[in-house]
């Protein structure tokens, strides 16, 4: 609590405690994350506002967005990029601010999120010609096809949910972290349409939970995807998929 209590001091009060500093305490001391009582967390160089209480962006899903910007960046066409189940719209935001070449789509159900999204594209000074946020349950209302298509969507199973920190399952939205009784709802939806919304030579990357690896391979053979490849994260964990 105290490492928590000298980061909050930092990041939001610059060192100069007052009056809600102290009441930000009490709300650490509830179990808020730190994140949420800050207001704002770093993903890849872009500062990524949390007010409208967003899923808290993972340092796991920071790595794999990291290594993938490597293979962005070296494709110097003009790309259409889909960042789906976007939560705080942190994927796509640092997609945008590391490239030149790329147009954003931000895909989410949830209207709070399209509403952080949009703060966030402002902070990070993103030009609004680069970007569109669409309201839209998994791919029916997206009729684009895309260079690239980055996921994260709710993979936790239900069952799991009393290894789920307290913390996490109090404060955190629900929506964003289960992904039904087995961890598959939305992931076997997503790749049955995804496909569909793929450009010539276009790719997915989808984060899932490192015990999900077997049952995405056979989803990718079932949807007759051509190739896929599975890595691992800072923790040694499968972590995220390579799919064509």
């Amino acid at each position: 609590m105290e490492k928590e209590i000298g980061w909050l001091l930092k990041e939001k009060y610059l060192g100069k405690p007052t009056e809600f500093f102290y009441k930000d305490i009490e709300r650490l001391k509830a179990g808020e994350p730190l994140d949420y009582v800050i207001g704002f967390t770093e993903f890849l160089g872009c500062k990524i506002n949390l007010s409208k209480k967003p899923l808290i962006p993972r340092t796991e899903t920071e790595y794999w967005v990291e290594k993938v910007l490597t293979k962005v960046k070296k494709n110097k066409n003009k790309l259409n990029i889909l960042d789906i189940f976007s939560g705080s719209g942190c994927i796509g935001i640092s997609v945008l601010k590391n490239t030149k070449n790329t147009k954003c789509f931000f895909s989410d159900l949830d209207k709070n999120n399209l509403k952080q999204i949009k703060i966030n594209c402002k902070i990070n000074k993103i030009d609004s010609k680069r970007y569109r946020i669409i309201q839209s349950d998994i791919f029916n209302k997206i009729n684009n096809k895309f260079n690239y298509i980055f996921a994260n969507p709710p993979y936790i199973a239900k069952t799991k949910k009393n290894k789920i920190q307290k913390s996490v399952l109090k404060f955190e939205p629900a929506v964003a972290l289960f992904g039904g009784n087995n961890g598959f709802l939305y992931i076997n939806k997503f790749l049955k349409q995804a496909k569909n919304h793929l450009s010539e030579n276009g790719q997915i990357f989808m984060e899932f939970d490192f015990t999900q690896k077997k049952e995405i391979e056979i989803l990718v053979k079932k949807y007759k995807y051509s190739n896929c490849e599975f890595f691992r994260d800072q923790f040694n964990r499968w972590r995220w998929v390579e799919i064509s």
